[in-house]
């Protein structure tokens, strides 16, 4: 049993990699390069609507935080784990592991906040054409984004704040992430409490997303099937598709590890599989799918490439 005043000090274990010695090179190769590869292609998305005014729109100002949030979710993971194949050692600090499962659960809080919040954008867009201007303004999407973000914070906070008046029982993590579930069974008691309310939040976040996205895109539908302009109608499925695609990745590969984690039925292997499958195909696919689906952010970014060309 490890009193609270010993935190600070207290090192945790995660669950071992597994990897042959002839395997670490060639693992922490994949990594680093799956990693400069999710930043590149994030950062080319953000590049991209800062520097063209064209895009300074309500649409592509929430989009701008989908990457954001990606490359923190990606950072939060890959330079640990990296850390850990190269030198073999998964130790890590109880205060990192805390800072590390912040960032993690913000991250994914997140996710679902910006897509519910882009749903509602497209609603307002297709639906509600000519009032778009009128609700979307500046200063309604600057209350938008900081309402989001900081409330996503504050959950957040709280959800991590619960597992500090607790004893800590064990130091082995039984997952290669500080997820909060996996900090929460080191715990000597108080599991319930933390039980409760984290299924509270996966309920909320999943609810509320899950709500607004239905009532949006059954409207949007609706809309589309009654609006006689082929070409309209078109543009509306296309855009919706694309977040509709992100959405149901994100569902899947989120949903899943979470709820697994209070299941015995799951085998373990799995679970951790699909516990660092969210920071490798959300940030690697929504960029590849929002920079080539959506023609305007596409042609912005042929555009600069071409000047980039022309310039050498």
């Amino acid at each position: 049993m490890y009193p609270n005043g010993s935190v600070l000090t207290l090192v945790l274990t995660l669950h071992s990699l597994e990897l042959t010695e002839t395997s670490i090179y060639p693992a922490f190769i994949f990594g680093l390069i799956t990693y400069l590869f999710i930043l590149l292609c994030n950062l080319t998305i953000i590049i991209t609507i800062c520097l063209n005014r064209n895009l300074h729109k309500p649409m592509y100002i929430l989009l701008l935080n989908l990457p954001l949030n990606d490359a923190m979710g990606a950072t939060s993971l890959f330079p640990q784990l990296l850390h850990s194949i190269w030198s073999q050692d998964r130790s890590i600090s109880y205060p990192a592991c805390l800072l590390q499962g912040f960032f993690v659960h913000l991250n994914g809080g997140a996710s679902y906040l910006i897509l519910t919040a882009m749903a509602y954008d497209r609603y307002i867009a297709i639906c509600c054409p000519l009032r778009y201007g009128a609700i979307m303004t500046n200063n309604n999407l600057v209350k938008i984004i900081t309402g989001m973000w900081l409330f996503n914070v504050i959950i957040i906070i709280v959800v991590f704040s619960l597992l500090i008046p607790y004893r800590i029982c064990q130091t082995h993590m039984t997952d290669l992430v500080c997820y909060k579930t996996a900090l929460m069974k080191l715990l000597c008691d108080g599991i319930e409490v933390n039980n409760i309310f984290g299924l509270s939040c996966i309920i909320f976040y999943h609810g509320l997303s899950l709500s607004v996205v239905a009532f949006t895109y059954i409207h949007i539908l609706i809309t589309c099937v009654t609006n006689k302009q082929t070409d309209a109608k078109i543009k509306a499925l296309q855009t919706c598709g694309t977040h509709l695609v992100v959405f149901l990745l994100l569902e899947f590969i989120t949903l899943f590890p979470l709820l697994s984690h209070r299941s015995e039925i799951i085998p373990a292997f799995l679970r951790r599989v699909f516990s660092i499958s969210n920071f490798i195909f959300p940030p690697l696919v929504n960029p590849l799918v929002y920079g080539f689906k959506t023609k305007e952010i596409r042609q912005k970014m042929f555009t600069c490439f071409k000047n980039k060309i022309s310039s050498f």
